[in-house]
């Protein structure tokens, strides 16, 4: 976790909700969403939206909700009395598959430059551009682990850096709806 969001934490992690919201991609409807949550002091910690696969008409909005400000049945209700959301689900985090994307420009000397990439290749990053005096890496992966890649880049000169925000998705069963093969004596 960066520095800053250590401080505003406190020694704890945050706690969240992490909602799965399925809408009519339709223009106005983030605009909507957010501007509910901001009306009813819904703090947002993450937001995501992209279109689906599913259908093409529409998206999924993942939104990271901070405990302390919304009451998750509150939240729940608001969202649903939204004309455009089809669906809500909650994830909690424990049975979710959280992944987020870290995309980081690095002033890096002819020292900093091979520990930079040493760093990236240890997290399972890419450098993904170089420049004379400057790398771009990326990293996707579980939040926890991008907050230790970003309090370890802290070490050199970061000149941007940018976060996605949480994508999530139920974590799928681990036992197969297949038949179980019967064994018994040949005749």
């Amino acid at each position: 976790m960066s520095a800053k969001l250590a401080s505003l934490a406190g020694s704890k992690a945050p706690r969240h909700h992490i909602l799965s919201v399925l809408v009519e991609n339709k223009a106005g409807v983030l605009a909507r969403v957010a501007g509910l949550f901001s009306r009813r002091g819904f703090n947002i910690y993450s937001l995501a939206v992209a279109p689906t696969d599913e259908h093409e008409h529409l998206s999924r909005i993942t939104i990271v909700v901070d405990v302390e400000s919304a009451p998750l049945e509150q939240v729940v209700h608001q969202l649903d009395k939204l004309v455009n959301v089809v669906s809500i689900s909650q994830l909690a985090p424990a049975e979710a598959v959280e992944r987020e994307l870290l995309l980081a420009t690095v002033a890096v000397g002819p020292t900093e430059r091979s520990q930079v990439i040493q760093l990236v290749g240890v997290f399972g990053g890419e450098v993904v551009n170089v420049g004379g005096d400057r790398l771009t890496v990326m990293l996707a992966g579980r939040p926890e682990k991008i907050d230790d890649f970003e309090g370890l880049l802290e070490n050199y000169e970061v000149i941007e850096l940018q976060r996605t925000g949480r994508v999530a998705l139920p974590k799928l069963e681990r036992q197969s709806d297949r038949p179980q093969s019967v064994t018994g004596a040949a005749g």
